[in-house]
């Protein structure tokens, strides 16, 4: 019988537990092992029933284990404990504070926008990596203390659960999630409205504490609206094109004025990929309506204020709406504003572009930012490229998107035994620890280090045998029939797993291009070998569910099924026991259209060695003696005789190189080179695949100095914005006034390293020399008389021209031997520009 009514029983702690009650809370016990083996001290059974969910935990325990708990002292001594400890967390001087201290820092407030967040399986508000990352910048910022505020959207149905038909075909079911048995609280007394196309959106908050870090989660599923307002904050990606583009309104401008609600002042705007840009909008709506700026000067100064991060490197990937829907929600904004609404339409479109033609929210993210980043160093080449165009007459590689490599948070990732040793040997901070620290990996004890490692893969093995016993009886086979998996997969036997999104580009299937010679590794006795799966596909994304449809088709063969599985239901949990059990992490993009893949360096953490595509964080970090690299055939068109070429690099790996590797044993036992390839991936890739050394590289490279211009633009009424916009107005009207002639020559054949002089006569005029600068461009010559491995040199006055032009001079010496060259080119110049790129134009000799 279906209920007519429901409500929300909350448990009741007797006055001793009350701390359980607020340890529960804070979700800094997601990655604090001390706080969650308290919880599981509580009821060891029922922790993992409730797949080690606090909130849960003290919803379903037994109220006579509760008042044991009440009266045994030594589990309130650790209760008392655990609360102090987490005072200190919270209160106490961290690296940003000291930073503070140490040398001083404009930073004081950011606001990070993402539409989802991985903090914990608890609080499923996430749908795979861009979440994940957003969680693990929040814990680590969090535990450098850097001033951080998030901004996301609840929703009610989170992202889907996952589960297989008989033929292997991925099922997505969608639960109810209460947000009250959620470790999330209702922010009481504050509402927001928003306005979606001419209809009020009532919304209410949720706060969580993620450590020092609040998390406000947006929820419309209020009585003050109506059902199809309700239904806005439903569901993570899904609905049609409208439907997503309410929610980016709910999440950018709904996330401005909850802010504001909330009497939160941040200083920068941190936009988490393009789908929260529409707080760029609401920040020029206020500029222009509350602080009387005009429609060029309030985007400059919102812009001054905003950092824009791109995840995709493909345009396929990147929001992009019809120009009826943005008329159709943003005409009210263009009125109010008193912007035509073409101009609005002209920020979400590259040059060439029609004002019918759909809106670009990556490309209004990059103009309407003043730094832009891409996610790691290849992903940062790719996106210059990619995104050139807005910088119409700058070459691609000057293109103003530098790039931060993303990294993981340690402490939630890795296995508590992994983080003893690490703990043991690197120090109490390994997460935060440098090159220093992390060279100590090579003394750990072989037998230390290869214990720590199996502990991880026997879970693992168990873990597999459970999940595949229970997919057997959900599918309707008998206890019998289903007892083949208590003895499917080894703990000794070489684990390698396979785990993220199914996209076709990410190839889940390359394995199985070549059967005869998968078989014949799984079929070695003398050398077990054992593969794991997991992920889930787009639910719109068909060609993502038949790479899935075929892992798990092969899974079911009788001659593999014992050492070859898919995991269904992929989550943050899932996704742990893979990292801690793996040996090695398996992954096979198509080059470049990986634009990171943390997957891998979680997997590093915990002593996985990965065999990669040189794709993402892979290809700056891969060293040759910390892991595999697989041959990419980018250059080959035809995409099949591409597959073909890498699928034969990676059995090659594995056949070759891998599995004897693995089984090269001592006397002991022991695989002496594989631990030493253990330790060299620890040591080399340890300082650079955490979160911590991410956070501070967006502190120390982009928040702090953006906070010092936005501080400076801002102060006085936004003078120096006004002073900016009145500046480029005079310049773009004045920029074809602007010639260079004269370049002189040099020598035919010089000398390696022979400093070579060059003038230039350059005509400004209406614009004064201080408007620009002229810069000497040289490097070696490539195909097409590119200039390669350029290096500039500012080029200094020389006086007037006879001419009337002015006489510029610059010096360099050739770096390389071989065909040399060099260019001059002329800039706009302003010390207030967020880039010397800023503008765009160039003249070029």
């Amino acid at each position: 019988m279906k209920a007519t009514h429901s409500f929300t029983v909350r448990p009741h702690l007797p006055a001793e537990l009350r701390g359980l009650g607020r340890l529960a809370v804070n979700l800094r016990w997601s990655w604090d092992r001390r706080t969650r083996l308290l919880f599981a001290w509580s009821d060891p059974e029922l922790w993992d029933a409730v797949d080690h969910d606090p909130i849960r935990l003290l919803g379903v325990l037994p109220a006579t284990r509760l008042a044991e708990l009440a009266t045994d002292t030594s589990f309130l001594a650790a209760i008392s404990a655990a609360e102090r400890e987490l005072d200190n967390y919270l209160s106490e001087a961290r690296w940003f504070q000291n930073r503070v201290t140490e040398q001083g820092s404009d930073l004081r407030l950011v606001a990070y926008f993402s539409p989802e967040f991985g903090i914990s399986e608890a609080l499923p508000q996430y749908s795979g990596g861009l979440g994940v990352l957003a969680g693990d910048h929040l814990k680590s910022a969090s535990d450098l203390g850097v001033p951080i505020v998030g901004i996301g959207l609840f929703y009610r149905h989170g992202y889907f659960r996952q589960a297989l038909s008989a033929d292997g075909w991925q099922q997505e079911r969608y639960p109810d999630l209460d947000p009250w048995t959620l470790p999330l609280e209702l922010v009481p007394d504050v509402r927001i409205t928003v306005d979606l196309a001419g209809e009020a959106c009532h919304v209410q908050l949720w706060r969580a504490e993620v450590g020092r870090v609040r998390l406000y989660l947006l929820d419309a599923d209020i009585d003050a609206n109506p059902d199809h307002l309700r239904v806005v904050t439903d569901r993570l990606y899904g609905g049609d094109m409208e439907h997503r583009l309410r929610q980016e309104i709910l999440l950018g401008v709904g996330g401005v004025r909850a802010l504001r609600a909330l009497g939160e002042s941040p200083q920068l705007f941190h936009t988490n990929e393009g789908h929260a840009g529409f707080l760029s909008l609401e920040r020029i709506r206020e500029l222009i309506v509350d602080s009387g700026l005009s429609y060029a000067e309030a985007i400059e100064s919102a812009r001054a204020a905003c950092l824009f991060t791109t995840h995709t490197p493909v345009p396929a990937g990147i929001d992009q709406f019809p120009a009826e829907l943005i008329a159709k929600y943003f005409s009210s904004w263009a009125a109010e504003c008193n912007v035509p609404l073409p101009d609005l339409m002209a920020l979400g479109h590259r040059p060439g572009d029609q004002p019918a033609d759909r809106f670009n929210m990556a490309v209004m993210g990059l103009r309407l930012a003043a730094k832009s980043n891409a996610v790691s160093a290849l992903h940062g080449e790719v996106s210059r490229e990619m995104f050139a165009d807005l910088w119409p007459g700058v070459p691609s590689a000057e293109t103003p998107i530098t790039s931060v490599t993303n990294g993981v948070h340690g402490s939630t990732w890795v296995s508590g035994e992994v983080d003893e040793l690490l703990t043991k040997v690197v120090g109490p901070g390994w997460d935060a620890a440098g090159q220093d620290e992390w060279d100590n990996v090579a003394a750990i004890p072989p037998a230390e280090l290869w214990a720590a490692r199996r502990v991880g893969t026997e879970r693992l093995v168990g873990y597999v045998r459970a999940k595949l016993e229970q997919a057997e009886l959900d599918q309707g086979a008998s206890k019998s029939d289903a007892a083949w998996a208590h003895t499917a997969l080894h703990p000794d036997a070489l684990t390698i797993c396979f785990a993220r999104r199914f996209a076709t580009y990410k190839r889940a299937n390359l394995l199985l291009s070549q059967p005869e010679r998968l078989n014949a590794l799984l079929s070695d006795p003398a050398r077990p070998l054992q593969f794991v799966f997991a992920g889930k596909a787009h639910p719109a994304d068909d060609g993502g569910k038949e790479l899935i449809r075929q892992i798990v088709t092969f899974s079911r063969d009788h001659g593999v099924r014992d050492k070859f599985a898919f995991l269904d239901d992929y989550d943050m949990q899932v996704a742990r026991m893979l990292y801690r059990g793996a040996d090695v992490w398996l992954n096979t993009p198509r080059r470049p259209l990986e634009a990171c893949g943390t997957s891998g360096e979680k997997a590093a953490l915990n002593g996985a060695l990965n065999c990669s595509i040189l794709d993402g964080w892979w290809a700056e970090m891969f060293s040759g003696d910390n892991g595999w690299a697989v041959t990419s055939a980018e250059l080959q068109e035809d995409l099949d005789r591409r597959d073909r070429i890498e699928a034969d690099s990676l059995f090659g790996l594995l056949e070759q190189q891998i599995i004897p590797l693995f089984y090269d044993r001592g006397s002991d036992g022991l695989p002496y080179g594989w631990i030493d390839r253990v330790r060299s991936a620890w040591r080399t890739l340890g300082p650079q695949v955490t979160a911590g050394r991410m956070v501070r590289d967006y502190v120390t490279e982009l928040y702090e100095p953006l906070a010092s211009r936005a501080q400076a633009l801002h102060a006085q009424d936004n003078r120096r914005t006004r002073d900016l916009v009145t500046w480029k107005t005079r310049v773009a009207a004045a920029w074809s006034d602007v010639t260079l002639r004269q370049v002189e020559e040099t020598q035919e054949v010089i000398d390696l390293g022979t400093a070579q002089r060059v003038g230039v006569t350059v005509t400004l005029g209406r614009l004064k020399p201080a408007d620009v600068v002229v810069q000497l461009v040289h490097g070696n010559v490539g195909e097409n008389d590119q200039l390669q491995g350029t290096e500039i040199v500012v080029m200094t006055h020389a006086g007037e021209a006879l001419d009337g032009g002015i006489r510029y001079e610059g010096l360099f010496s050739p770096k390389r031997a071989g065909r040399y060259g060099y260019t001059v080119r002329v800039l706009p110049c302003h010390g207030d520009l967020s880039s010397a790129v800023d503008m765009g134009p160039m003249v070029l000799a």
